[in-house]
């Protein structure tokens, strides 16, 4: 595995920050409301910070940008994307399906990422060329190439009336064989692992995305954005198995996508 180091250490602070986490968590927290409307709690920023201090000793030449504000500049041409605490809203309520999200970029490209779902008991990991995992075990999409067979995610229905293309979901989501919907994340990572074919994600951050688009691709997964584009600045996420991409871009390509990007 051409990041091995890169991995042990992701792993190590992911696991170290869930159990910062739910120490917070069994003393009682409360969560402020950031300018985007998303919760914050003191937890995720004490875990941004124990991860940030994690990669800054073990990697002091690459850069660190973090959801809750840890930033520092590349002298190496490689950057830690981390978001302490994915699902912060599923935190706060006690949901089982928050994770710790960790990816390197290296000139651009996300190459490595770790994906924790502590009360999920799940660990996720890949890196370029060297495929994806889940507990040890090889992640692969399905082969699935038919609707009527597959399982779709479409996550933030409660912004549904921002979705340029929900005039025609309902409709279309009716061809699939079943609808699951965890609320991001884990929805991506049953795609990694072949348990649903589609999810799109209308509204999301770069450090939601960082260390999910490299476990996706390395199980063969297609990633793009709302306008087509594979990338993980683009505000919003796609992930499908291949068998379905026509499919799915058919569907989308007929709207303007530009009101889920603003």
């Amino acid at each position: 595995m051409g990041f091995a180091r890169e991995i042990e250490v992701e792993r190590k602070a992911a696991e170290q920050s869930a159990k910062l986490a739910l120490r917070h968590q069994s003393a009682g927290i409360r969560a402020e409301t950031k300018p985007d409307d998303s919760p914050v709690t003191i937890a995720d920023r004490e875990c941004e910070r124990l991860i940030a201090r994690a990669f800054e000793d073990a990697f002091p030449g690459d850069g660190i940008l973090g959801e809750e504000g840890s930033q520092k500049e590349s002298k190496s041409g490689r950057r830690w994307i981390i978001d302490p605490i994915d699902g912060t809203r599923d935190f706060v309520r006690g949901n089982p399906l928050w994770s710790v999200l960790i990816g390197l970029e290296q000139e651009g490209e996300m190459v490595a990422g770790v994906v924790h779902l502590p009360l999920l008991g799940q660990t996720c990991w890949a890196s370029r060329g060297s495929g994806a995992f889940r507990n040890d075990v090889r992640l692969r999409v399905s082969s699935i190439s038919d609707a009527s067979a597959a399982v779709l995610s479409v996550n933030s229905l409660n912004r549904i009336r921002e979705m340029s293309f929900t005039p025609g979901l309902i409709e279309w989501a009716s061809r699939f064989w079943a609808y699951r919907c965890l609320g991001g994340t884990p929805d991506a990572i049953m795609v990694a692992a072949g348990e649903a074919e589609v999810w799109i994600e209308p509204r999301v951050a770069a450090w939601d995305l960082a260390a999910v688009q490299v476990i996706l691709e390395e199980a063969g997964a297609v990633f793009f954005d709302l306008s087509g584009v594979r990338t993980i600045y683009g505000g919003s996420a796609v992930a499908c198995a291949p068998g379905l991409e026509h499919e799915v871009r058919t569907f989308l390509q007929p709207h303007d996508q530009s009101r889920e990007l603003n």
